[in-house]
């Protein structure tokens, strides 16, 4: 049975759930959804990884459905410190409201401004966006928040860590005094309380503990890797590895194709999974994906979550995790059902603080992989093999022992023409 069918969520809504194979809410959508539903305002205490992006905007896709947005006049706001993070709401928007004409923008820096504008004056339902950038366009003119109906501030803690709160507070006062307030945040720290104090009205308060432990049927290895080089080391890995069933994630839904262009040119049976498939191709992707006739999916973390499939034998993080709980997610994804599993992350000089910050929470050093001797010694195990096959073949030792020494990354071949 789908137990989103018990939050109140409209039919359409509900089948696009069920079509990513969501079953069971998690806690925080339990708590929230209901509460959204019913115009109030949600302060939740969660963490990236908890479910806590759809428990807003699964409720603010039924929300919006009735209505229509003006030009420059958007319906709802969202807040998020990165762009990152603002391109992964937006990847919920567009999966979840597959059954729903809502229009929506994103507005962060690094693109072009024009194009935003452009996006605004058609009027949106849903806006997403970065303080500066969203500032930047109030100051221009290009966005009047009068009427936003919904407000959403995302990951306060870290706006708090990155000194966004003035702007936040700018915003803010720009906007509507009569809407709905949803406030989330990995921590309550009094800033945090302060500011909820300040935003919210008599919010319904949501708290879900931190996933912090890694299976212990899950050996994970860290991979050091350039910046130039990351295509061909993960090649190198997954051909060290030959994963069986494999997940990699990718944290921008940018690299993801360049990801299944580098694996499937090494000759790997992979495809993608990102929230611009249609639901016909996704489905048929994940029954590829299920009954194994495709070895590997390359993901982002927002398309990955609908995924429940046990014989998942390895995962190969492309990127290093924004957000040290999303590692933990990512890397259970296998060792389930008492099988055992393989976490890779690949990982950059830069990436160090974010690595130390995973360390820090599963209370577990990640083991250095030394992608040489996995090489050497998959050489080693193939090469024994054909030294097996030859033997049963009736090749003699000495042609073996010469084919051996002087001809190592040739064996077969010349076995074959011995025989």
């Amino acid at each position: 049975m789908n137990e989103f069918a018990d939050l109140g969520l409209s039919d359409g809504l509900q089948g696009a759930v069920a079509s990513m194979g969501y079953e069971t809410p998690t806690p925080i959508q339990k708590a929230a959804i209901p509460a959204v539903l019913m115009g109030r305002d949600v302060l939740g205490v969660a963490q990236t990884g908890t479910g806590k992006t759809a428990g807003f905007t699964l409720p603010m896709i039924d929300i919006l459905a009735e209505g229509q947005a003006r030009a420059r006049m958007p319906r709802s706001l969202i807040l998020s410190p990165t762009r990152e993070l603002a391109a992964q709401i937006s990847e919920n928007f567009e999966m979840y409201g597959v059954n729903h004409q809502l229009s929506m923008a994103l507005l962060i820096g690094g693109e072009s401004m024009k194009e935003q504008e452009a996006v605004l004056t058609r009027g949106v339902d849903v806006l997403i966006a970065t303080p500066g950038r969203l500032l930047d366009l109030i100051d221009r003119g290009s966005v009047m928040p009068m009427d936003v109906s919904i407000l959403v501030i995302d990951e306060a803690d870290r706006m708090l860590d990155m000194g966004f709160i003035p702007d936040i507070e700018t915003i803010v006062g720009r906007l509507p005094a009569r809407r709905q307030t949803l406030m989330f945040s990995a921590t309550m720290a009094p800033p945090i309380r302060k500011l909820a104090d300040k935003f919210l009205n008599n919010p319904k308060e949501v708290q879900v503990a931190r996933a912090a432990t890694t299976a212990a049927t899950v050996e994970a290895f860290l991979v050091a890797a350039k910046d130039r080089d990351k295509q061909s080391t993960l090649r190198a890995v997954v051909q060290a590895e030959q994963p069986k069933s494999s997940i990699v994630f990718c944290n921008r839904k940018r690299d993801i194709a360049a990801v299944v262009d580098t694996l499937r040119r090494a000759g790997q049976s992979v495809a993608p999974m990102h929230g611009d498939l249609s639901q016909p191709k996704r489905m048929e992707t994940l029954e590829a994906f299920r009954t194994e006739s495709l070895n590997i999916l390359v993901c982002s973390d927002v398309a990955a979550r609908g995924i429940d499939i046990d014989h998942i034998t390895h995962v190969f993080n492309y990127d290093v995790p924004f957000n040290a709980e999303d590692y933990v997610h990512r890397i259970g994804r296998t060792g389930r059902a008492g099988r055992r599993g393989r976490a890779f992350m690949l990982a950059t000089p830069k990436d160090q603080k974010l690595v130390d910050a995973i360390e820090e929470l599963t209370k577990k050093k990640i083991e250095a992989f030394n992608l040489g001797k996995a090489e050497k010694s998959r050489e080693e195990d193939a090469l024994t093999a054909t030294i097996e096959a030859a033997k049963a073949q009736g090749v003699d030792a000495k042609t073996i022992k010469a084919a051996q020494k002087s001809f190592e990354q040739h064996i077969p071949a010349f076995i074959l023409r011995a025989a």
